[in-house]
C-alpha cells in the first residue's frame, strides 16, 4: 500500500479502512510510520487504537516508546491497554518497571494477564515475582492462576525460594482449579518442601487435583 493511499484511508469514516492502513505502516521505516501512528492515538474506535499500539511495537524508537507509555497511562479500553503493554515489553528490560507500575495501578484482568505474559517472556525475575505476588492478592481467578504459573518460571533464578513459598501458601485454596495449578507448578521445584506438598495434594478431595499431583509420578 502506497503512503498516499494509507494517508487517504486514515481519513476514512470506515474504521476497517483506518485499521487496515495502520497495519500497513508496519512495513514502513520508523521515521515515516511513527508520526502517523502517534496522530491516531485518540481515534474514537478502540480497534483502531489497538492496531496503533501493536504497530508502535514494531518501530522501537524513543518516540514510539513515549507514545506507548502515554497509552498505558491514559487509555481506558483494556483491550488497547493490554496491546500497548505487549508492545512496550518488546523494548526489553527498560520497559519492565513501567509494566510493574501499571500492574499495581490497574486491576483489570485483561491488562494484568497481558503484563504477566509479557514479563514471563523477559529476563526480569524481580519484576515477575513482584507482579505474581500482587496478583495473588487480587480477586480474579484467571489472574491468580496465571501468577501461579509465573512462579514456575522463577525456578533456577535468585527468586526461586521466594516463589516456592508463595506457591506453597496456595496449596489449600478453596478453588480446585487453583490447587491444580499449584500441583503443576510444584513439580517444577526440586525441593523437599515441594515434594511434601505434592504428597499432600495426592490426598486432595478433588480427583482433578489428585491427577495433577500424580502426573509424571507413575
Amino acid at each position: 500500500m502506497e503512503l498516499h493511499e494509507i494517508e487517504a484511508a486514515l481519513q476514512s469514516a470506515e474504521p476497517h479502512e483506518r485499521w487496515g492502513a495502520i497495519a500497513q505502516l508496519g512495513n514502513y521505516d520508523a521515521s515515516t510510520a511513527v508520526p502517523i501512528l502517534i496522530s491516531k492515538l485518540q481515534d474514537p474506535v478502540f480497534l483502531v487504537r489497538s492496531f496503533v499500539a501493536r504497530i508502535l511495537g514494531k518501530h522501537q524508537t524513543a518516540e514510539s516508546f513515549a507514545a506507548l507509555l502515554e497509552m498505558i497511562e491514559f487509555e481506558r479500553d483494556p483491550n488497547v491497554k493490554g496491546e500497548a503493554c505487549n508492545s512496550l515489553s518488546l523494548f526489553g528490560q527498560v520497559s519492565a518497571s513501567h509494566l510493574v507500575k501499571t500492574f499495581h495501578q490497574d486491576d483489570q484482568w485483561l491488562v494484568r494477564r497481558s503484563i504477566l505474559a509479557a514479563l514471563a517472556d523477559m529476563d526480569c525475575p524481580d519484576e515477575l515475582l513482584d507482579v505474581c505476588i500482587v496478583a495473588l492478592g487480587g480477586e480474579d481467578l484467571s489472574v491468580r492462576e496465571a501468577a501461579i504459573d509465573g512462579f514456575a518460571l522463577l525456578v533456577g533464578t535468585t527468586k526461586e525460594t521466594e516463589a516456592l513459598q508463595q506457591v506453597l501458601a496456595c496449596k489449600n485454596e478453596d478453588s480446585w482449579r487453583t490447587r491444580v495449578r499449584v500441583a503443576h507448578t510444584l513439580r517444577k521445584f526440586a525441593t523437599p518442601e515441594a515434594r511434601a506438598a505434592l504428597m499432600e495434594l495426592r490426598q486432595d478431595e478433588d480427583r482433578r487435583v489428585v491427577a495433577a499431583a500424580l502426573e509424571g509420578a507413575l
